[in-house]
C-alpha cells in the first residue's frame, strides 16, 4: 500500500520535478561510485534512442493532423506561411550565429562519440539525399526533411477527398496522433533514469567541468532569445500599425501564463482575448495569428535545438561544417512545422536534427538538466511571436473600432490537438 501511494506520489510529480530529482541523484551516484557509474550511460541511450525511433512517426502524424484542421486558404495562407517561416529561419540563424561566436561547449574535453559526425559539406547533395526514394525510407533513416515532405502530400491529397471520406480521414489521424501521443507519454515517463544515468556517468568520469559548459550555453540561450524578442518588435515596428511596448504591455497576462505554464497552447486564449481587448487588433488578426498560426510557429523552440546541436558538438570536439549547419537550420525549420501541437516538442525534434548529423542523441539528457527552465523561456518566445504574426497581419492601419465579425475572409478556424 505505501508502495502505491510512493508510485502514486511520484507519478504527480511534474516532470521538471523529476528529472531535477534524477539529476541529483545522479551526482550523488557519480560522486559516491565515480567511474562505475560509466555503465549507467546504458539508460540514457536506450531511452533516447527509443525516442528517435518514434519521432517520425509523430511529427507525420502531427504534420497531417495541423493540415487537414486548420484551414487556411488563399493568399492569408502564403502570408502567414512567409511570416512563419521568416521568422524560424530568423530564429535559427541567430541560435547558430550565437553559438558559434560563444562556443559555449568548447573547451570540456567529453570524449569523442563512437562515430564521428559524417555529412558532408555539399548542400546540394544533403538536400537531395532528403528527397525520399520511397514512402518508407525517411522514416527508417530518421530523415525528417522526407517525413514532412510525405506528411504535407498526404495532408493536402486529404483536404481535396470529398466531405465525407475528409472527415473519415480526419478522425482517423486524429486517433493515430492520440495513439503515438499515448506512447510517447511511456517514453517521456522514463526520461528522468535517463537524466540519472547521463548525469552519474558524466560527474562519475569527467567531474563537474561538463557542467560549467552548460551554465555558459543556459546563458547563451537567453541571449539569443532576447535578440529574437528584439527582431519581433522590430518587424512589428517596422510593418504593423501596433507599437512594441504598448503590446507588451497589453499582453503581459498571456506572456506570464507562457512562463508559468510552459506551454502556448494553454496560453493561446488568453493571448486572443489580449490582443484584442487590450492591444486592439481586429477579430480576424487576432485569431489568425493566436490560434490558428500558433499550431505552426515554434521558433524558439527551432532556435533551442540549433544551438544545442552546436553546443554538443563543442563539448565532444567535433566540428560542424558550413554544409552540416545548414543541415541543421534545414532540419529545424522542417521539423517545427508539426511540433507545436506535440508535447515535449523541443524533446521530440531534437534526436531528429542530432540525427541528421549525427551527433549521439543520449547527450540530449543531459540538456534535459536545464530544459525546464529554458523550456518556459522558449513559450514565451513562441508566444510572442503569435503575437507579431497578428500584428502584421492587421497590417499599417489601425481599425475605426474592432471588429465583432468571426475570422471567415479567406480562413477557417479548427484548432484541435
Amino acid at each position: 500500500m505505501q508502495q502505491a501511494q510512493g508510485t502514486s506520489l511520484l507519478s504527480r510529480m511534474p516532470l521538471y520535478v523529476r528529472i531535477l530529482l534524477g539529476m541529483a541523484l545522479g551526482v550523488v551516484a557519480g560522486l559516491v561510485f565515480g567511474p562505475a557509474t560509466k555503465p549507467l550511460d546504458t539508460i540514457a541511450q536506450l531511452v533516447l534512442r527509443v525516442l528517435g525511433a518514434l519521432a517520425p512517426a509523430l511529427i507525420a502524424v502531427a504534420v497531417v493532423q495541423a493540415i487537414i484542421t486548420a484551414e487556411i486558404r488563399g493568399r492569408v495562407a502564403l502570408r502567414i506561411g512567409w511570416l512563419l517561416l521568416s521568422n524560424t529561419t530568423v530564429a535559427i540563424l541567430i541560435g547558430l550565429g550565437v553559438a558559434n561566436l560563444l562556443r559555449p561547449g568548447a573547451g570540456a574535453h567529453l570524449p569523442h562519440p563512437d562515430r564521428a559526425p559524417g555529412v558532408g559539406t555539399d548542400v546540394v547533395k544533403q538536400l537531395l539525399e532528403n528527397i525520399p526514394d520511397s514512402l518508407l525510407r525517411p522514416f527508417v533513416e530518421n530523415r525528417v526533411i522526407g517525413v514532412v515532405l510525405i506528411a504535407l502530400a498526404f495532408g493536402i491529397a486529404c483536404r481535396r477527398l470529398p466531405d465525407a471520406k475528409r472527415k473519415l480521414a480526419e478522425d482517423l489521424v486524429g486517433l493515430g496522433f492520440s495513439a503515438v501521443l499515448e506512447i510517447l507519454s511511456w517514453v517521456i515517463a522514463v526520461v528522468p533514469f535517463a537524466v540519472f544515468g547521463k548525469v552519474a556517468s558524466i560527474i562519475g568520469s569527467h567531474g563537474f567541468h561538463p557542467f560549467f559548459a552548460l551554465g555558459k550555453f543556459v546563458l547563451a540561450v537567453l541571449l539569443a532569445l532576447l535578440a529574437q524578442t528584439v527582431f519581433y518588435l522590430l518587424r512589428i515596428r517596422a510593418s504593423s500599425w501596433v507599437r512594441p511596448l504598448p503590446l507588451l504591455r497589453g499582453t503581459r497576462d498571456a506572456l506570464v501564463m507562457a512562463f508559468s505554464t510552459g506551454s502556448s497552447t494553454l496560453t493561446m486564449p488568453i493571448t486572443y482575448d489580449r490582443l484584442k481587448s487590450r492591444v486592439g487588433l481586429r477579430d480576424q488578426s487576432a485569431s489568425l495569428g493566436a490560434l490558428v498560426a500558433s499550431n505552426f510557429n515554434n521558433d524558439g523552440t527551432a532556435l533551442y535545438e540549433a544551438m544545442a546541436a552546436l553546443f554538443i558538438a563543442q563539448l565532444l570536439n567535433v566540428d560542424l561544417s558550413l554544409g552540416q549547419q545548414v543541415l541543421v537550420v534545414l532540419t529545424s525549420v522542417v521539423a517545427s512545422v508539426g511540433a507545436a501541437g506535440i508535447p515535449e516538442a523541443g524533446l521530440v525534434t531534437m534526436t531528429l536534427v542530432f540525427t541528421a548529423v549525427k551527433l549521439p542523441t543520449e547527450y540530449i539528457a543531459l540538456l534535459l538538466t536545464v530544459d525546464w527552465f529554458l523550456d518556459r523561456c522558449r513559450t514565451v518566445i513562441n508566444v510572442i511571436g503569435d503575437m507579431t504574426v497578428a500584428s502584421v497581419l492587421d497590417g499599417p492601419n489601425k481599425a475605426a473600432q474592432p471588429s465583432a465579425e468571426p475570422a471567415h475572409e479567406g480562413a477557417v478556424l479548427t484548432t484541435e490537438s
